[in-house]
């Protein structure tokens, strides 16, 4: 109800503007010596905004017809010079009008080298950070060659910056190093500075993250080096002879084609202050593209989280209130998409398409000086004597009550792994809702901190997350406040001796309610590191369950959790945990549980050893295990029929409906696919299941056992293999047996799914097999490198 008066106020400010006195007309036909009337229309966006503030004092609307508006520096508009009641900037045509970070060119193409060509180019002053042909970014020269179907940053290698390599290149100045963390947790990147010698070179960067660690040994490429210009699409930029060089992409006509290259990095900037907050602006029907990525100022940590950013992006709101950004797409953007920083108060992001991102679509986050005894690395914290115990911010300089709403949003994090959909830290009472979020390589949505609370996920539908990175979630938080040190026996001294402290900054509880989520490479839900203060209710997850590490008040109820459980680590002395009235399919996976928190009981187990494992840790001596009876969930309708026996323990049902409400956004939506049930799994004897690209089914005849050389039919049969499947690459064939994975036997199909759901994050695993009759161990890796 709250959500829907805000949103009711914000509203009729829209509606107000929509009957502004004055309205500018922009055309592509236009001429900025016009008067911006209907039949005299201005040519340029920035002319449009300079007469809306020096002519105007009411309410303003500026019209821009169909067309590609190139910015020649960022579209600022700040408070000192606002004295409008309010301002619309709008597309006459949703999704024509194309406001763009670049500069078209038009080169003079001769031969260079093979069926490379090249250009002179003279650029005033700017190095182009990105090409783009007929609206697609080309990549740079680099290596490996782009892949669009490898898994980290479409092509990786282990000997992307090695001697040999380097001897290669003649000038390598300028060229970039792209790297996972060596524990996958994010990414890093530096920039090259010259050649040390002739088999090394001198970079600067690396502050991509606040865990630091080596580069990955595997995950990493190079680009923006000539001597790597070899594949169809890729293109170098050579600034001392203001030479372009291009290797044509394929069915490409040159001579027709929009080629253009970026200038700027960021498009938009709303700027005001709490003192004088820049007010009713309102952008709709707009098109955001072409600029450049920005992971070389991606600098800045965010408190103790894995975190750093760069406090910019295609429009970027700062001291801002009532800012409404609605039915825009963001698209070929080489960093952030949205940028709420510091103080911003009734922001509406709504109804918006986000994808091929650098980095992430919406963030909000607020000041560090906003915080009272911050602290900035994981390992670091202020000292007891030090601390401030006052509860809550230090100033209101961070985001509050704003909305993220009904946006599509979906490859994200292209260069950025460090990135979400939707990034929340510092701020307060931000409502993430009817956002559909996927394809992205870290967490959909993330919580870097408790800075305040008070916020609200729901009805978002999450899935195909953590694709490029390892040890994250769908949903991710972290909640490493003023009271959470790494030593889980110092944190229950501190809050022994000062109950409350752990309230100190997560003063208002965090509510996720009504989602549904799915991560195959991690958990649906991850609350890490102190993660506290928390309602999860009435969620739907559909791949890697709910995990609470250490952490406060924490109630996890009328949860379904489909071919998964519950991952409680490492947990606090009187933590005031509750698990109960969830549906869940197998047993727990504790981490170092020594406590059980206020309650974990009263829940449905869909199997019956599920329950049975899970009671053996003294808890959930009222849970039931049996078939919940869900309507129809091969199609992800997983509501409970009147007569389910989960109704016993006190479940209730709740509404099936998660992602985009815009009609024409749900028409472009993605929804997650929905496997069979684990206890479903070998009901019929000739069930068989896909895993990770092979097809396998249970022994079931004395010819598979004999074949094999099994002592009995315990096992699951590997029938087919797709080609470049994750199973193939990690060394299996069509025939082997699975037998054992982990220190788990594998006796069918329903074992090998059960054992993988509760091992899957680790990323890998052994896997004890029979083939030819000889058993062997295979080390296979969960994802595709």
């Amino acid at each position: 109800m709250f959500f829907m008066i805000r949103w009711f106020l914000v509203m009729l400010i829209l509606n107000a503007s929509a009957k502004a006195q004055v309205t500018i007309v922009v055309s592509k036909a236009g001429n900025d010596q016009n008067d911006g009337s209907k039949d005299s229309p201005l040519a340029t966006i920035e002319k449009a905004v300079e007469v809306a503030l020096q002519k105007h004092n009411k309410s303003v609307t500026i019209e821009i017809g169909a067309g590609i508006y190139e910015l020649s520096r960022t579209l600022e508009i700040n408070s000192k010079n606002f004295k409008l009641q309010s301002l619309s900037i709008r597309g006459m045509e949703r999704g024509k009008v194309i406001l763009t970070g670049s500069k078209r060119i038009f080169p003079q193409w001769s031969a260079f080298k093979g069926r490379i060509l090249k250009s002179r180019l003279t650029l005033n002053g700017f190095v182009p950070d990105q090409l783009f042909i007929d609206g697609k970014a080309l990549p740079m020269a680099r290596y490996p060659n782009y892949d669009a179907s490898a898994r980290n940053y479409n092509g990786t290698s282990a000997d992307a910056i090695s001697s040999d390599r380097i001897r290669r290149w003649t000038n390598p100045t300028r060229a970039y190093i792209h790297a996972l963390h060596h524990g996958e947790w994010g990414d890093f990147h530096f920039q090259v500075k010259g050649k040390i010698n002739d088999s090394s070179i001198q970079m600067i960067g690396g502050w991509q993250n606040n865990r630091p660690a080596p580069m990955h040994p595997k995950h990493r490429f190079v680009e923006n080096i000539m001597e790597e210009l070899d594949a169809p699409g890729e293109w170098f930029y050579d600034s001392t002879q203001q030479t372009l060089y291009l290797y044509p992409p394929a069915n490409t006509n040159l001579k027709s084609a929009r080629i253009s290259v970026s200038r700027l990095t960021d498009l938009v900037h709303l700027k005001g202050s709490i003192e004088f907050p820049l007010k009713n602006i309102f952008f709709s029907n707009l098109v955001f593209t072409e600029n450049n990525r920005s992971f070389m100022q991606t600098s800045e940590p965010l408190l103790r989280s894995d975190w750093t950013i760069y406090r910019g992006a295609a429009m970027l709101l700062e001291g801002t209130e009532n800012i409404v950004v609605s039915n825009c797409l963001f698209t070929q953007i080489g960093g952030n998409g949205v940028f709420v920083s510091n103080y911003n108060k009734n922001i509406s992001i709504n109804n918006n398409h986000f994808f091929q991102l650098g980095a992430s679509a919406i963030l909000f986050v607020g000041s560090p000086d906003a915080v009272k005894s911050p602290a900035f690395r994981y390992e670091q914290y202020v000292p007891w004597e030090k601390m401030d115990f006052t509860p809550g911010p230090d100033s209101r300089d961070y985001p509050q009550y704003c909305f993220a709403n009904g946006n599509l949003i979906h490859q994200t994090g292209r260069i950025e792994k460090q990135s979400a959909g939707v990034q929340i830290s510092m701020a307060s009472h931000i409502t993430v809702a009817n956002n559909s979020i996927y394809e992205v390589p870290r967490a959909g949505i993330n919580i870097g901190d408790g800075c305040w609370g008070g916020h609200i996920l729901e009805f978002n539908d999450v899935f195909n997350t953590v694709l490029e990175t390892g040890d994250h979630g769908a949903f991710n938080s972290w909640g490493r406040d003023r009271f959470w040190r790494p030593e889980r026996d110092i944190i229950d001294s501190i809050v022994k001796s000062r109950p409350g402290i752990e309230y100190l900054d997560v003063m208002d509880p965090i509510i996720i309610r009504n989602n549904r989520f799915q991560c195959d490479h991690g958990w649906d839900i991850d609350l890490d590191d102190g993660s506290s203060n928390y309602q999860i209710y009435n969620n739907v997850c559909l791949s890697g369950g709910i995990k609470l590490r250490e952490g406060y008040h924490r109630t996890v109820t009328n949860n379904i959790i489909i071919n998964n459980s519950f991952h409680p680590h490492v947990w606090l002395k009187k933590s005031d945990d509750v698990f109960a009235h969830n549906i869940i399919t197998m047993a727990y996976s504790p981490i170092q549980i020594n406590e059980w928190g206020t309650m974990v009981d009263s829940n449905f187990f869909l199997l019956a050893d599920g329950l049975q494992k899970s009671r053996a840790n003294g808890t959930d001596e009222n849970s039931l295990t049996g078939d919940a009876f869900f309507v129809d969930p091969e199609k992800g309708n997983y509501t409970v029929q009147s007569n389910s026996p989960a109704h016993s323990i006190g479940f209730r049902s709740f509404v099936m409906r998660f992602g985009v409400t815009d009609p024409q956004l749900r028409k472009l939506a993605q929804t997650p696919r929905f496997n069979k049930l684990i206890s479903k799994v070998g009901e019929q004897k000739s069930d068989k299941i896909e895993w990770l690209g092979g097809i396998f089914k249970n022994i079931e005849t004395l010819g598979e056992r004999s074949a094999a050389g099994l002592p009995n039919d315990h096992g699951a049969l590997l029938i087919g293999v797709e080609d470049n499947s994750i199973v193939s690459s990690g060394g299996l064939q069509k025939g082997d047996v699975i037998i054992s994975m982990g220190d788990q036997e594998v006796n069918s199909i329903g074992d090998l799914l059960k054992v993988y759901q509760g091992i899957k994050w680790m990323g890998q695993s052994d896997c004890r097999i029979v083939r030819n009759q000889k058993e062997m161990t295979l080390n296979l890796s969960f994802k595709k490198e």
